[in-house]
């Protein structure tokens, strides 16, 4: 159910990237994302992340390079898919980020298996069909290229979870990325104001800001951390592979958003190939 929690509340952020995509720009909204991330998390991880300085400091190349990968490239690059695809389209390409972190286990010495492969290969063909609205696509949407970056960057970060040192404990880890990640695109966002102007604080930008930075980045990351720790990462990790059908029935309900029988069908072959590779990883 935790799991599961996590999985709905991330869905709802990429509706959310879709909703801001005409009232804020793309950097604002990641920028802002994080700042009220950073606020909501404080009151239970800021004192232990100033107990572990020291650890911070040990392993600051690995933890600005998670912030990087994770919170500063990843989300703006949500933020600027937003502005020219759909949000079903959105959360079905980040339903391939599976194969980009198989891909990335394979380039570290491990054995994928034919089955994998296989589903790994369904999964991309599913990925091209639904970008290409049921062809193959002879030309991709500069939406879709940016969350096939945002997949890229979204995987990497993955990969490089699996490296996080023992000594750094997940809240400190979380609280530690957000500020840099925050800091990092405080430049970016200096640029975005003297070039696009600030955007109207309203119900439809804050609301939504609110949204990704309380739920989608400090409660979505806890519940998602304590089921992995309840029942594992392997079992969790298949609850993410609903999100498609989540983030379908949110953008289809909130945005009117029209899925079609291609994107039924392209959702079905993504689901079916990462379940496949989710199989054989699980056997192996």
């Amino acid at each position: 159910m935790l799991a599961l929690v996590a999985t709905v509340v991330w869905s709802g952020s990429f509706v959310a990237s879709r909703a801001l995509h005409d009232s804020v720009p793309p950097v604002q909204a990641a920028f802002w994302r994080w700042i009220v991330a950073i606020l909501a998390v404080a009151p239970f991880a800021a004192r232990a992340t100033w107990r572990q300085r020291r650890v911070i400091r040990r392993h600051l190349g690995f933890v600005t390079l998670s912030a990087l990968l994770g919170v500063t490239v990843y989300n703006t690059l949500v933020n600027q898919a937003g502005l020219t695809t759909s949000a079903g389209n959105m959360g079905m390409i980040m339903a391939a980020s599976p194969v980009l972190m198989a891909l990335y286990e394979r380039l570290g010495g491990a054995r994928l298996g034919a089955r994998r492969v296989t589903g790994m290969m369904i999964a991309c063909v599913g990925v091209l069909l639904l970008v290409g609205k049921g062809a193959l696509p002879t030309s991709l949407a500069a939406g879709d290229l940016w969350m096939l970056a945002a997949a890229v960057s979204f995987a990497s970060y993955s990969a490089l979870l699996k490296r996080r040192p023992a000594e750094l404990g997940g809240p400190v880890f979380l609280f530690a990325t957000f500020v840099l990640g925050a800091l990092m695109l405080l430049p970016v966002y200096g640029v975005s104001l003297a070039v696009q102007g600030g955007f109207e604080p309203s119900f439809g930008t804050v609301g939504p800001l609110v949204y990704v930075g309380v739920l989608s980045s400090a409660l979505a990351f806890f519940a998602w951390n304590k089921a992995i720790a309840l029942i594992g990462a392997a079992r969790a990790g298949v609850v993410y592979y609903l999100q498609p059908v989540c983030v379908a029935l949110l953008s289809y309900v909130l945005l009117g958003e029209e899925l079609g029988a291609a994107g039924g069908a392209s959702m079905a072959l993504i689901l079916g190939g990462v379940a496949l590779a989710s199989a054989a990883r699980a056997r192996g």
